[in-house]
């Protein structure tokens, strides 16, 4: 198993909070996707949650306060994650990622 939390986490808790890092952060994730089958599900969750923001920022300025808000929110969010644990945990993670939202 593609061990996604540690090598993630670290990686975006050391990037600027721009809309380049949520991006690359998208690729990062179709890595991991394909690497880890078994994460899939979490990793294309993600990976929509990333995509709607940008996509409402896309060619448009983005305040810093909301680029923080929704960076802190994307770390905690990958930091909360257990991989690793029984069925109902990752359930639970899977239906934390699929109702989050970046901006609220």
């Amino acid at each position: 198993m593609t061990d996604l939390y540690p090598d993630l986490h670290n990686w975006l808790s050391q990037q600027p909070h721009g809309l380049r890092t949520f991006r690359t952060f998208q690729q990062k994730l179709e890595i991991l996707s394909r690497d880890g089958p078994e994460q899939r599900g979490v990793c294309r969750l993600l990976s929509g949650l990333v995509g709607n923001y940008v996509e409402t920022f896309d060619e448009e300025p983005l305040p810093v306060a909301v680029a923080d808000r929704a960076y802190g929110r994307l770390l905690d969010l990958v930091a909360s994650l257990d991989l690793k644990g029984n069925p109902d945990r990752r359930l639970a993670d899977i239906n934390r990622v699929a109702s989050c939202d970046l901006l609220n």
